[in-house]
């Protein structure tokens, strides 16, 4: 299916290709206090409509995943970094998808807090 998204000002907008069949929450230290569910796409699934200006990156720990978030609101609505085989993937927070219902989907915990 094909979503889009935003950040909460809608400076940010997106849209990506993606069969959600779960969510996953991560209980590491930014994903646990940011409340994110994410679900993990290639890089050619996603395009950025809008906002790139708008975009601020911070990255921690070893400094491999990129927390993008939107200057003016805060909103972080996704993020990237390298997946197990090397290539770049996208970490979208289903709470920011337009129209999608997040409780319908089954949540898939995550321990990233030990890694």
């Amino acid at each position: 299916m094909n979503y889009t998204g935003s950040c909460h000002c809608g400076q940010v907008r997106f849209a990506v290709e993606a069969e959600i069949k779960d969510v996953m929450a991560c209980n590491c230290s930014i994903c646990s206090k940011r409340g994110y569910l994410l679900i993990f796409v290639p890089e050619a699934q996603f395009a950025l409509h809008s906002g790139d200006a708008a975009l601020s990156d911070y990255q921690f720990g070893e400094r491999s995943i990129h927390h993008l978030f939107c200057k003016t609101c805060g909103v972080g609505a996704f993020g990237k970094g390298a997946g197990p085989d090397g290539a770049v993937m996208v970490a979208v927070n289903v709470r920011c998808l337009d129209d999608v219902d997040i409780s319908a989907f089954p949540v898939t915990p995550f321990d990233g807090k030990s890694l």
